[in-house]
């Protein structure tokens, strides 16, 4: 009996010093973004959705968000690393905003300083998560490393169905149509404030 009460208190020690090694672990970091990928985002503000089209290119100093209001029209928010921002569509109506912002866009490692959260399941994954200069809740996959979602402060959600790491849109598609340089040019200024409130938003938010 002795023996066997020596044995189960040799195991309890082992598991508790096990326990002790994993809490003084680090938090792990988030994974610094590829130079280039595409993505897919199906965004959700207070039952508002969107479908984005987003390609990130670091490489060439430039971002492309290319987004299907719900049976509404496409509105493209194209972003170049000067901080230069254009806001268009490529309809009739020929509607066309621009911006000067005092950054430009996501740098790869933004994430970098973001506090640990933890980890919480989230679209049926799960996810270690990070919060942001107050701004923005990151969940990205344990297994893969890929990120899943992200909340902004004001609620509005992005659920990630794809992620292509390396993809390039090509160049020509970066082009800002000609009227955007009209001084005609029908201004809507309120497409321009509701985009400014995205990640162009987070850009400034997490370079201070």
């Amino acid at each position: 009996m002795k023996t066997a009460s020596a044995v189960a208190v040799l195991i309890l020690l082992s598991l508790s010093s096990v326990t002790k090694a994993d809490d003084d672990k680090p938090p792990p970091k988030p994974t610094v973004w590829p130079d280039q990928f595409h993505s897919i985002l199906v965004m959700n503000k207070s039952g508002l959705i969107e479908l984005i089209d987003l390609w990130y290119d670091w490489t060439n100093g430039r971002n492309f968000n290319i987004i299907q209001h719900q049976l509404g029209n496409v509105l493209y928010d194209l972003e170049w690393n000067n901080g230069t921002s254009f806001y268009y569509t490529l309809d009739s109506n020929r509607e066309c905003s621009s911006a000067q912002l005092e950054v430009g866009i996501l740098r790869p490692n933004w994430l970098n300083g973001a506090s640990y959260l933890g980890q919480r399941e989230v679209d049926g994954f799960l996810c270690n998560v990070w919060e942001k200069a107050e701004f923005i809740t990151y969940y990205e996959d344990v297994v893969t490393k890929r990120p899943v979602h992200w909340v902004f402060y004001t609620g509005r959600e992005a659920h990630v169905m794809t992620f292509e790491v390396g993809a390039a849109l090509e160049d020509e598609k970066w082009q800002v149509p000609w009227y955007c340089f009209e001084e005609k040019t029908t201004r809507n200024d309120d497409l321009l404030i509701k985009q400014q409130r995205g990640l162009a938003d987070l850009s400034l938010r997490v370079s201070m």
